[in-house]
């Protein structure tokens, strides 16, 4: 599959890039998609939620009546769960919500997700660029130069760029990685995929290995 290549202003350069069926042409596998985004998902939790048990609760642990003969059940003192503020019976405790994934089912997982953008005609290449300041509007002008402005964009680069980042920091819209970083889920989140040149030897490149 070939892709033209853009520069910053939305003008074809041109030239053109052959994307490898290696990674943009495969027939992607649903499954380990989902594992690949449950995976990522799981590690943004952060697990510290916890709720009071039963000895946890400040109370007196004085029992409340006599065992037998009150015509209720045997409740205890008042931290009982069955009264009201007592403890809470199998409550969230913090836990690490993260698993492991082999390396192969991830780099099928990414391919996959670069293959149905290629073949929803979500991929777009431009030059290697920078600006020379951070400024919003520098990047407002590149999404409306590309006519993609009104889609939820990621740009991938070559490596990290401070003024490109923080240029998009403020755009809901548009998201920032660097080529080594990029991962299934923020693939699949973006309506376009924007790569840099280098970026795309990158992603050949890391994903082939």
């Amino acid at each position: 599959m070939e892709l033209s290549v853009y520069n910053i202003k939305g003008e074809d350069t041109g030239k053109k890039v052959t994307l490898s069926d290696a990674v943009f042409g495969i027939e992607p596998n649903d499954h380990v998609i989902y594992l690949d985004v449950k995976q990522y998902l799981a590690n943004q939790r952060q697990g510290t939620h916890k709720s009071k048990e039963r000895s946890e609760v400040s109370g007196s642990t004085k029992k409340l009546g006599r065992q037998k003969g009150g015509g209720g059940a045997r409740r205890g003192d008042i931290n009982s769960p069955v009264l009201v503020g007592g403890g809470r019976v199998f409550g969230p405790v913090p836990r690490d919500y993260s698993f492991k994934l082999n390396k192969k089912t991830k780099t099928l997982a990414r391919k996959s997700a670069l293959s149905y953008k290629a073949k929803e005609n979500g991929l777009v290449v431009v030059e290697d660029f920078t600006f020379e300041a951070p400024k919003t509007k520098e990047c407002v002008a590149l999404a409306n130069n590309l006519k993609i402005s009104d889609k939820k964009t990621l740009i991938v680069l070559s490596e990290a760029n401070k003024n490109v980042y923080l240029s998009a920091r403020n755009l809901k819209k548009t998201k920032v990685m660097v080529a080594s970083d990029i991962n299934t889920y923020s693939i699949l989140d973006a309506k376009c995929v924007v790569l840099t040149e280098s970026a795309l030897a990158n992603i050949e490149k890391n994903l082939n290995a």
